[in-house]
């Protein structure tokens, strides 16, 4: 850049005070000052734009990358499935595997007995543990609780 000392800012300076005077000066330097910093502000955003553009380069060339490993992988999965299928396909005609699998059991629905598993909990442990395993009335609820109150 341009190499400015205090020795030649200084005789800027005088040479703009006797040019412009001392009335206009103040004001030639701030709108001096603006576009200064209009320029610096300009120059700053076309580099964020150069540097944005060259990580979105490199972003492609990676994505371009990952989308041929991944369609590498994708033909050599499919090759290795083919050959698989052909290699079976060659045993089982040529009678040399032999696999016996036992017939699997038939789920059948309950239909008329699907209320023989009322509940996960055994009544044991509900037993055990106090739970209520019948519905009581009030009425009912209260002659128990008085009948274990008095026996207890």
């Amino acid at each position: 850049m341009i190499d400015l000392g205090i020795s030649k800012l200084a005789m800027i300076g005088v040479v703009a005070l006797i040019v412009l005077g001392p009335e206009k000066l103040p004001r030639v330097a701030r709108t001096v000052g603006t576009l200064i910093g209009k320029a610096q502000r300009y120059i700053r955003d076309v580099q964020a734009e150069v540097h944005h553009a060259m990580q979105m380069d490199d972003l492609k060339k990676m994505k371009e990358t990952v989308e041929t490993a991944a369609h590498n992988i994708q033909q050599s999965c499919q090759t290795h499935a083919f050959e698989f299928e052909q290699s079976w396909a060659q045993g089982a005609t040529s009678g040399d595997i032999v696999h016996h699998h036992p017939a699997l059991p038939q789920y059948h629905h309950p239909k008329k007995n699907w209320h023989l598993k009322q509940s996960v909990v055994p009544r044991w442990y509900k037993a055990r543990t106090g739970i209520r395993t019948k519905v009581l009335s009030d009425a009912a609820r209260s002659v128990h609780l008085r009948l274990n109150h008095f026996k207890g």
